[in-house]
């Protein structure tokens, strides 16, 4: 990463950007900051967003169209997505899922911050109380 404020990126953030019914201050907080910084996803960001997309697709809340505008606009933003090996995913990750009582994905959120020593940008009450436990940053705009 470069010397810019870095910050871990969850999907529930980036999601709100995309769905007008979803909009609080906290996002669009997070969104400026690209301004100045960037952010760090897990591998699974791409699937999870991709997902939330269809899904809105799928239930009408959203046309192709729409969908493909929000990826034009994340593609355009400082987010470099960083892979995990599979032993990690199988190993680390999922213990910390299972010690906080998380998803996968989102241990995967809490893990690349607590590795990383950055802060997590997350609107998940789960992900926030395991991100508190475990004594990482949560960034508040």
């Amino acid at each position: 990463m470069a010397t810019k404020d870095v910050l871990v990126l969850d999907a529930s953030v980036a999601l709100s950007w995309c769905f007008e019914d979803e909009e609080t201050e906290y996002p669009y907080t997070v969104l400026d900051r690209f301004e100045t910084g960037e952010a760090i996803v897990p591998g699974i960001w791409p699937l999870e967003v991709g997902n939330a997309l269809l899904v809105a697709e799928r239930r009408e809340r959203l046309t192709k169209a729409d969908s493909a505008r929000f990826v034009t606009l994340l593609a355009h933003l400082p987010i470099t997505i960083e892979q995990d090996l599979p032993e990690r995913m199988f190993g680390e990750i999922i213990a910390l899922a299972r010690a906080h009582s998380l998803s996968t994905y989102d241990a995967s959120y809490l893990d690349l911050a607590m590795r990383n020593g950055l802060p997590l940008a997350t609107q998940d009450s789960h992900l926030l109380h395991a991100a508190r436990q475990c004594g990482v940053e949560i960034y508040k705009g």
